[in-house]
């Protein structure tokens, strides 16, 4: 079946045959010139795939273009270190750091400029967010939406406010309807998944989809081969339902790819879905037809369990489970990101004490804990704010000798699992609370999204001894040396060894080349013998040269060994 014929197939599921031909000429006048500046071959996985995700203006300096001075940034340290940059919403926005997007084709002007964007792209692969749930309030299309404009008169979903809506599933707090008054002076009560300022799309309306289709396509003609679909699980609505992962949104990501990878054949779709594992991986479809990689939500809050617990058991248990349905799937390893540490996707691996006990860790340590509202009312975590680098400290304000080994140990095993990895540019730069801008905002998320001054963050990396240094340099190499590891590649085969519940000991094999990764959890040496496998007696650590008699092992606190029979 041609491209144009399935994407006509899934319009007419989703909109009717009467309605499918004029959406479909839509969409082709969009895809025309959009393949002028697409590839002829299909994007495969490598194992130098490394994704670095950050803020336009995580970084500063008085007087200049914060993404200018991301571009210096990247290009001096991290040219041979990550592959793709994962620029979060670039664009005019009225709240939540971007995510209620104003403007969708614009360069927030107080970041840069679309020339700023492509000289990044110069030296990287370049990821965009297409924020396609909801919009700002403060935008153009909302307002020409209350003006009555009929190219926007169902842009939002207005529902009646003694509607029952008690089945939708809930990520916050807020209200789920937010009264507005239209210029006409009609009262409408709407969507707003997220808060009053984002303003839900109905994409029951095939011309919004249009509108975020020709978003999507402008994203390519700026250089993006990477997509990530913001909330993409709320998506559509249908009273009477939970309205998340409906069949409908399905259908709308196997159109996103199918449209997308007709423009960019290299491109690659990202879906954004902080839920339980089985819910999360609903979105690579058939391994074919939907999303080419999604988030691993799972492996931050259960590592953070592990580490916390010393104990590997629930780890490895779920691990050895992990897999992708093809060879054109993979996962996103990321620990931390711009948002806290979900736990939804703990459900059914940890138990309510488990939780709890990670809920007063974090809390110790400094971070906030924020809350979703359940169907019978009740309030339960959804989020853990913290850093990833607090996170994983043991001894609230005090000591902790071990905190960076701990930090260090835990990236390595996100490094170490079938995937791409991805690394926030904080966890990178050894960042900390930011409890000044939480106190600032007086939103928990900000604890994770300082905004770093570029001559200072400078002087920490060059003493050797500051903890920014020590953090910086040591994660570096290790993502240095994982791209020269073809045994990492994203598809290579992977094994859970359960040989001691203190260790985590993964096995990865591409051919002729393998490697065993062994990571300590505890606090404590362990000692262990790995004779009974099927391995060479010595072997390297390739993080540091030396050679390692299997048959007797010896780990140190949060030690890491990478492993290579040569």
């Amino acid at each position: 079946m041609t491209p144009v014929a399935e994407i006509n197939g899934l319009l007419t599921e989703l909109y009717g045959e009467s309605n499918a031909p004029r959406i479909m000429a839509s969409i082709e006048a969009f895809l025309k010139p959009n393949l002028d500046v697409a590839t002829s071959t299909a994007r495969c996985f490598s194992d130098k795939d490394v994704v670095l995700i950050t803020y336009g203006d995580s970084i500063r300096l008085p007087g200049e273009k914060p993404l200018k001075i991301l571009c210096r940034f990247l290009t001096d340290e991290l040219k041979d270190t990550v592959s793709h940059v994962h620029i979060l919403p670039f664009y005019p926005y009225s709240s939540d750091d971007g995510f209620s997007v104003i403007d969708y084709k614009k360069v927030n002007p107080e970041l840069g400029s679309w020339d700023d964007i492509r000289e990044i792209g110069a030296n990287f692969e370049l990821m965009f967010d297409l924020v396609l749930n909801h919009i700002s309030a403060k935008s153009d299309w909302f307002a020409r939406y209350l003006a009555g404009d009929p190219d926007f008169r169902n842009l939002a979903i207005d529902v009646r406010p003694d509607t029952d809506l008690s089945q939708v599933v809930r990520p916050r707090t807020l209200p789920l309807l937010t009264p507005f008054k239209k210029t006409d002076n009609t009262e409408v009560n709407l969507w707003t998944t997220f808060s009053a300022d984002q303003i839900d799309l109905n994409y029951a309306d095939p011309d919004v989809l249009i509108k975020m289709i020709e978003v999507m396509l402008f994203y390519v003609h700026q250089g993006a081969t990477a997509i990530r679909l913001d909330a993409i699980a709320y998506l559509w609505k249908r009273i009477g339902t939970s309205c998340i992962h409906l069949n409908e949104t399905h259908r709308v990501v196997k159109l996103l790819r199918k449209i997308f990878q007709t423009a960019c054949p290299q491109g690659i779709l990202l879906t954004e879905t902080n839920v339980p594992h089985h819910e999360n991986i609903s979105y690579f479809g058939n391994g074919y037809d939907e999303a080419q990689l999604v988030y691993n939500f799972t492996l931050a809050p259960l590592l953070l369990q592990t580490f916390l617990k010393g104990d590997a058991t629930p780890f490895n248990q779920w691990a050895e489970k992990l897999k992708a349905p093809s060879s054109e799937t993979t996962f996103l390893n990321f620990t931390a990101s711009h948002d806290g540490i979900g736990v939804r996707p703990l459900k059914g691996i940890v138990s309510d004490d488990d939780l709890q006990t990670l809920v007063q860790h974090v809390l110790a340590q400094g971070g906030r804990v924020s809350n979703r509202l359940r169907a019978d009312g009740s309030r339960s975590p959804y989020e853990l704010n913290i850093t990833y680098v607090d996170a994983m400290k043991h001894n609230g304000d005090g000591d902790d000798p071990l905190h960076i080994p701990r930090f260090l140990a835990s990236q390595a095993v996100a490094l170490m699992l079938p995937g791409i990895p991805a690394v926030y540019i904080h966890s990178l730069l050894g960042s900390r609370n930011w409890l000044v801008g939480v106190n600032k905002t007086g939103r928990a998320r900000t604890i994770n999204r300082e905004k770093l001054d570029w001559n200072l963050v400078q002087r920490e990396l060059a003493m050797p001894h500051s903890f920014r240094h020590q953090v910086f340099s040591a994660y570096k190499q290790m993502l240095s040396l994982r791209r020269s590891l073809p045994a990492l590649h994203p598809n290579a085969t992977f094994e859970v060894w359960n040989t001691d519940s203190r260790m985590i000991a993964v096995f990865r094999n591409s051919g002729p080349d393998s490697l065993l990764g062994l990571v300590n959890v505890t606090d404590n040496s362990i000692e262990i013998s790995l004779q009974k496998r099927n391995l060479p007696h010595t072997m390297v650590n390739v993080l540091d040269g030396c050679n390692k008699d299997v048959s007797h092992i010896r780990l140190k606190p949060y030690e890491i060994l990478w492993l290579e029979g040569r």
